[in-house]
């Protein structure tokens, strides 16, 4: 790489999106790199669950925002570095003046609204996008937006149903993936820099942890596509949770519960049924007693085994899940309302001894 690589690296400004599991060690690397601007993009605060992968904190910073909590450990790391924290959610408002002040952007989100909004932000700003993805096991990078490469669209042009789309929480990370995956986001993001090696441009790079497997398909640019292609279609930033079916919730707060008045009804002498939408890993942890098991996923080709006859309380481990569940359920002629806050709102505020998770 030699002085010249170096000063490459340090005149650099590399955007990480997220200062969670994949962000973490990107932004650690490309610290000890030497790399001279660091942004960092996160609204969140630490949470003790998050440490299990999240490697950027510590103990100490349960409760901080997680880009103070960041900035202090990459200053620790590399003083010479300017982190530049920007505390917010990226929006369609913000995003192209935020992606616009720097070289590349590296995104460690982990939902399908932000990695359409940060292709479409790095098409129209001309910046390279090192995307990342890690679920369960298995983990993908690639380069989108780069000269002459396709875009994240091209590779999904339509996102998957959000019932489909089990957050790190809701279908597990193993911690040490997104090590992995991260250092190879960092790699690419250096090498984007350096002008040296091959990029993975046109290139999705699939990584089995069970199977210690890389395996690598194409991706071609799109002349369709409607953000990249040779007539685009769009040409702003869009209302990206919409587009990926995230808005918010259509069941009323009138036809939510919430867990105190569950536990009042109960004991009632005609109890609601109660049906767990959660992964079967989830009610092994903990679960409601006499409650019924049918994960989301499976619930529109599930429905016969519910009758259709009473009343029907929902719920998941926050309360997203069982909305989409009472949606469909609603939809399918059942009447079902959605537990406010999940079996986690249970445990708060009925039954403290429950683990929660």
């Amino acid at each position: 790489m030699g002085e010249a690589g170096q000063q490459r690296l340090r005149q650099a400004r590399v955007l990480v999106v997220g200062a969670g599991g994949l962000g973490s060690p990107a932004a650690l690397y490309l610290a000890a790199a030497g790399v001279g601007t660091l942004g960092l993009v996160d609204f969140d605060r630490v949470d003790a669950t998050n440490l299990q992968r999240q490697i950027l904190h510590g103990t100490a910073a349960v409760g901080r925002p997680k880009v103070d909590s960041a900035r202090e450990r990459l200053s620790d790391l590399n003083p010479y570095v300017r982190i530049v924290t920007i505390p917010d959610r990226l929006t369609s408002a913000n995003a192209l003046a935020v992606v616009r002040d720097f070289d590349v952007v590296l995104d460690g989100s982990d939902n399908f609204p932000t990695r359409y909004l940060v292709n479409d932000a790095c098409v129209f700003t001309g910046k390279p996008y090192v995307y990342g993805a890690i679920f369960r096991f298995d983990g993908q990078v690639s380069v989108f937006a780069a000269s002459g490469g396709p875009c994240y669209r091209c590779l999904c042009s339509e996102p998957p149903p959000p019932e489909l789309v089990p957050s790190c929480a809701e279908g597990g990370v193993l911690g040490a993936l997104p090590g992995v995956i991260g250092s190879l986001q960092a790699l690419e993001a250096m090498k984007l820099v350096l002008g040296k090696g091959d990029p993975l441009v046109g290139r999705l790079l699939l990584f089995d942890g069970l199977a210690m497997r890389f395996r690598e398909i194409a991706v071609k640019r799109d002349p369709a596509c409607p953000v990249c292609g040779e007539q685009p279609t769009i040409r702003d930033l869009i209302d990206y949770e919409a587009f990926c079916g995230v808005t918010a919730e259509s069941v009323a707060l009138d036809d939510a519960m919430s867990a105190r008045a569950l536990a009042r009804e109960l004991q009632g002498g005609a109890p609601p049924r109660l049906l767990d939408v959660r992964e079967p890993f989830e009610w092994e942890i903990c679960h409601l007693p006499n409650a019924r098991l049918i994960p989301l996923g499976e619930l529109p080709r599930r429905l016969n085994y519910l009758d259709g006859q009473g009343d029907l309380v929902v719920y998941c481990h926050t309360g997203a899940r069982s909305r989409r569940a009472v949606e469909l359920l609603r939809a399918a002629g059942f009447h079902a309302r959605n537990l406010q806050g999940g079996i986690d709102a249970w445990a708060r505020e009925v039954e403290p001894g429950m683990v929660r998770y």
